[in-house]
């Protein structure tokens, strides 16, 4: 299922105005280390997704979901160091991390409806 307009994705839509949204959160943040690791992995979200819909075999695209749930995650955590380092107030990080929360859910969806389950497809190849 190679796609070839993965801006029809509405998780790659959330994804790109998460990332803008986490952007703009961090600009005024003075600790480098924290604002660029967590602009690394909110571009990364929307940037694997896109790069795995363009590749060509299911195999492939669900690697780069798998990454981009990572990075997902990765920034979930950073929000949290952010909220609980007063970094962030609750007010802006809770819906942030809602929202990450919930992408990574809708890229795990994603991933099992294009079979995400290797093993099982090795062993349909051999029996």
């Amino acid at each position: 299922m190679p796609l070839h307009h993965f801006e029809e994705l509405e998780v790659w839509k959330r994804s790109s105005l998460l990332a803008v949204s986490i952007l703009n959160l961090i600009d005024p943040v003075k600790l480098y280390a924290l604002r660029d690791q967590m602009a690394r992995c909110c571009i990364s979200v929307p940037s694997n997704i896109a790069e795995g819909a363009e590749r060509e075999s299911d195999r492939e695209f669900r690697r780069f979901l798998s990454i981009a749930k990572g990075s997902a995650g990765e920034l979930r955590t950073q929000l949290y160091i952010g909220l609980q380092a007063g970094v962030f107030s609750a007010a802006a990080a809770t819906p942030l991390i809602q929202e990450t929360k919930e992408i990574a859910s809708m890229i795990e969806g994603l991933r099992k409806r294009l079979g995400g389950n290797l093993f099982s497809a090795m062993l349909s190849f051999f029996f």
